[in-house]
């Protein structure tokens, strides 16, 4: 059973980081933005459980959870501790693998997936949040944040911008990024 470690504020006032040990996913990432996207997750549906949780993501060593605006964090924090350490974790804890397109997406795929893992996703992960490749059509990249990163303005806008500009210096000027 993990054990909650810490919490870390992120930058939605909304979501906070629940740092575990050990691992709940041995790789990949989990995400739902609502409990009928979780049925079936025994961390999400218990979260979604609870009440006033707007959206749960996890990955490796954290789980961040979004709450309603409205909720107080003082009367979330224990319960989502529990639900967290009463997790039994499956002996090949795994997360969801996307398909990939083939051809010369592919390889420009690869390419932007090193760049995102190298210089993005850590960055999101460290404020409780992830970047998802929804689809590539070989210029126009279409993303998905993921939680703490999923509600918070800047990732519409800034991050956004930003990740485009990276991709367009590093892989081709050309390339645009939409977020779902």
């Amino acid at each position: 059973m993990p054990k909650v470690i810490n919490i870390e504020p992120t930058p939605n006032p909304d979501a906070l980081k629940f740092l575990v040990h050990p691992a709940i996913l041995k790789a990949g990432s989990r995400s739902f933005k609502d409990f009928g996207a979780a049925v079936g997750d025994p961390l999400g549906s218990s979260l979604f459980g609870l009440g006033k949780v707007t959206s749960v993501f996890y990955m490796d060593r954290f789980v961040t959870v979004n709450k309603e605006a409205s909720a107080e964090w003082s009367d979330l924090i224990d319960p989502i501790c529990e639900a967290i350490e009463d997790l039994k974790l499956p002996e090949d804890a795994t997360g969801d693998v996307a398909a990939q397109p083939g051809g010369d997406a592919d390889a420009t795929l690869e390419r932007i997936n090193q760049l995102l893992d190298s210089r993005i996703r850590p960055g999101l992960a460290g404020d409780g949040g992830g970047l998802e490749v929804i689809s590539f059509d070989g210029q126009t990249l279409q993303i998905s944040y993921h939680g703490a990163c999923g509600s918070c303005p800047s990732s519409t806008s800034g991050t956004l911008r930003y990740i485009e500009g990276l991709l367009q210096e590093e892989i081709s000027p050309s390339l645009r990024v939409v977020s779902w």
